[in-house]
């Protein structure tokens, strides 16, 4: 310590130039032009802070109004899911009803129409018979009446026999 008083050494005029510079910069009031350049960079970061934060919660509540929103889109989803499984039973019901009245209604038109050409046989032969027996009998009859005599009458008559015969 009696270096630091004695100005013959060097450690008394560096003691010396430390306490003018500290008197200096007091003096040009560097330690209040530094301490409000931290303030204002403190402050700046204060800002910066608040606006994060305030970043934050608008991403939350966002993120709560998308949660909200997907969680509705979801539950319609579903209740669209679901109207359109019971809709397509639904269809599927009335398909099979449809299907089934389609294919007894077309055996019915099969059948009439399997009659109806049950009928026009039995007709057709019926009348092929009719016409056979009809030539038959005109041929038996002729041989018959050729054998005795001719007579005019007896021969319209099996004429009009064939044409009534038919």
């Amino acid at each position: 310590m009696s270096d630091l008083i004695n100005p013959a050494t060097a450690h008394f005029w560096e003691a010396a130039g430390l306490i003018l510079l500290v008197v200096a910069l007091f003096y040009l009031r560097v330690p209040r032009i530094a301490l409000a350049a931290l303030d204002d960079r403190g402050a700046k970061i204060q800002a910066q802070l608040d606006e994060a934060t305030k970043l934050r919660q608008e991403a939350e509540r966002l993120l709560a109004e998308i949660k909200t929103r997907r969680e509705e889109t979801e539950a319609q989803a579903a209740e669209m899911l679901a109207l359109a499984k019971t809709e397509a039973e639904r269809l599927a019901a009335e398909s099979k009803v449809r299907l089934e009245d389609e294919i007894k209604r077309r055996g019915a038109l099969a059948e009439r129409r399997i009659g109806l050409a049950e009928a026009q046989a039995a007709a057709e032969v019926k009348a092929a018979a009719a016409e056979l027996a009809a030539q038959a009998a005109e041929k038996v009859l002729a041989a018959r009446l050729a054998g005795a005599s001719a007579d005019p009458l007896v021969d319209q008559s099996i004429a009009q026999l064939a044409t009534k015969l038919q």
